[in-house]
């Protein structure tokens, strides 16, 4: 009888290899439940007594058999994707890549299997990750391929996606939205926000004694500015000098647990019935609606801000958005603008004080534009910073806020599609890395150091490809507060610049700073201490 058990046992594995692969769940659910129940059910097909050695026998055959087969499909040539060379355990199974995410290490990862595969990898059983520009500019661009499962973490399915996660007609009708709020004239309607932050900024630094941790500044000064554009204000944590609400720390558990999901997007509707998991979405789509609340009852606010745009109070659009959708929006702009200009700010100051003389250019140029008596916030003297605006280019080439980003996707029952010369088969999601592209040697020269002349016209250097240059992405979902974010990069560098004289602090290993940045969809940076000196 054991013979006969461990026999059905192997071909019952063999036989849900071959159902989940043709009719793939989109919930983990089901399935587990079916795992769970199927090597029972044998024993009391066949009979017998239920003992314990009996039930492990059965489901140890019954898994071993469904792993093997799920190993020999996946690295086998018949494979769709075989043709694509990468590690085998990551053609295997995801969860090593999830380990890798887990510690905050994806994009070093991601660039160590480029460096040894090519500008093609398998980083998945159903995964390539690409740094091919002519690629990225299809697969990105219009008629390129919709956002993978990787955006569906940790949405509230009650409202419409917000529009990172959006896509078909649900995008193009909140990017209508979100272009009318970040035209040119927009942006000009924000700078006085922008300016006041920055003051503010200045001030309470200038207060300071000692090592300042400029990354600890840049994020308060960055939500402050965002709740101001946002919500109407409320946050202050430039006056307390601190985020009392641990506002920061929510949103980065969130996004760090968004992205982790994201890594196995199957694994997302079974995690939301664990009680922790559904307990981070509701108290931050909790947080959301109360911002939402506290603007409402603001009412006017002397401005055209995001919120006025996100609510639609023009009467633009044929269908007005819900409060908890305009919510959802304006909480994601606070991630996305925030922690990105945050992450922009601290890698550039960084950059510069390990590279002194870059650092003297920049402050010679500012001087230069600035003269004793001119306004350090006209923003219209910034067209002439063409040093710095090389050296924060240079900064997102190397240190870009979103590394890894998140993947496009042939759909499953979609015919593949030929990108760049290739085929990719239904069903394979493909990521376009910026930090790998960035720092490929095809369209960089000295990719890994930062040179900023090679933005500056008639650079002598070999290789300058922009089209491999996709810090705010590219095509119809590209970010758009590219605008606001360079104004806000040069406000805050410029009278940060004019103001101190910068250096590291004492005792602080500026070289292991980068050492601890952690792509967590978006960069978490540690401490960056330095001295201030006024000027």
């Amino acid at each position: 009888m054991g013979s006969y058990l461990s026999i059905w046992a192997a071909a019952l594995g063999l036989i849900n290899h071959v159902f989940f692969h043709k009719c793939e769940p989109s919930s983990a659910n089901i399935p587990f439940l079916l795992l769970a129940v199927q090597p029972v059910a044998l024993l009391v097909f066949f009979g017998g007594p239920v003992t314990v050695v009996r039930v492990l026998l059965s489901y140890l055959v019954f898994l071993g058999s469904l792993s093997v087969s799920i190993a020999a499909y996946r690295t086998s040539p018949f494979h769709p994707l075989a043709q694509y060379p990468g590690p085998t355990i990551d053609k295997v199974t995801k969860l090593w890549g999830l380990w890798k995410a887990s510690q905050g290490y994806k994009h070093l990862y991601t660039k160590e299997l480029h460096d040894r595969y090519g500008p093609y990898v398998r980083t998945g059983p159903n995964e390539i990750s690409v740094i091919d520009a002519p690629a990225a500019s299809q697969i990105l661009n219009f008629g390129g391929l919709e956002k993978g499962r990787y955006y569906e973490a940790g949405r509230n399915s009650v409202t419409q996606p917000p529009i990172g996660a959006a896509t078909g007609e649900i995008h193009t009708a909140k990017r209508r939205v979100w272009n009318r709020a970040m035209t040119s004239v927009a942006v000009r309607e924000y700078e006085p926000l922008i300016v006041n932050r920055a003051s503010q900024l200045i001030s309470r630094l200038r207060e300071q004694s000692g090592a300042v941790d400029l990354v600890r500044w840049f994020n308060l000064f960055a939500f402050d500015l965002m709740g101001d554009l946002a919500f109407g204000g409320g946050f202050e944590m430039l006056r307390d000098g601190e985020d009392l609400d641990g506002l920061g720390e929510r949103i980065r558990g969130y996004t760090k647990a968004y992205h982790l999901c994201g890594q196995v997007p199957w694994i997302m509707s079974t995690l939301h019935l664990l009680p922790q998991a559904g307990r981070i979405v509701e108290e931050f789509n909790g947080f959301a609606k109360n911002l939402a609340m506290q603007r409402m009852k603001k009412g006017a606010v002397g401005m055209m801000d995001l919120w006025y745009h996100l609510t639609d109070e023009a009467g633009l659009e044929k269908e007005q958005p819900t409060v908890e959708t305009a919510a959802g929006d304006g909480v994601t702009a606070i991630i996305a603008a925030s922690d990105t200009t945050a992450s922009t700010m601290s890698s550039l100051v960084w950059f510069l004080l390990s590279n002194p003389k870059c650092y003297q250019r920049v402050q010679q140029e500012s001087d230069n534009v600035f003269v004793n008596g001119d306004d350090f916030f006209d923003v219209g003297k910034h067209q002439e910073l063409h040093f710095l605006s090389a050296c924060i280019d240079e900064a997102l080439r190397l240190h870009p806020p979103v590394p890894s980003s998140g993947p496009r996707q042939v759909r499953l029952n979609e015919p593949g599609r030929n990108i760049a010369g290739r085929f990719i088969p239904e069903g394979t999601s493909i990521y376009i890395p910026p930090y790998s592209l960035h720092r490929n040697p095809d369209y960089f020269s000295h990719p890994d150091n930062f040179i900023p002349d090679r933005w500056i016209q008639d650079s002598k250097l070999e290789k300058h490809n922009t089209a491999a240059f996709i810090p705010f992405s590219i095509g119809p979902a590209n970010c758009v507060g590219k605008q606001f974010a360079k104004r806000e990069l040069f406000t805050v560098l410029v009278v940060l610049f004019k103001s101190f004289d910068l250096r590291f602090a004492d005792g602080f290993d500026s070289e292991a700073w980068p050492k601890g940045l952690r792509d967590f969809f978006v960069v978490t940076r540690p401490p960056l201490c330095v001295n201030l000196t006024p000027r």
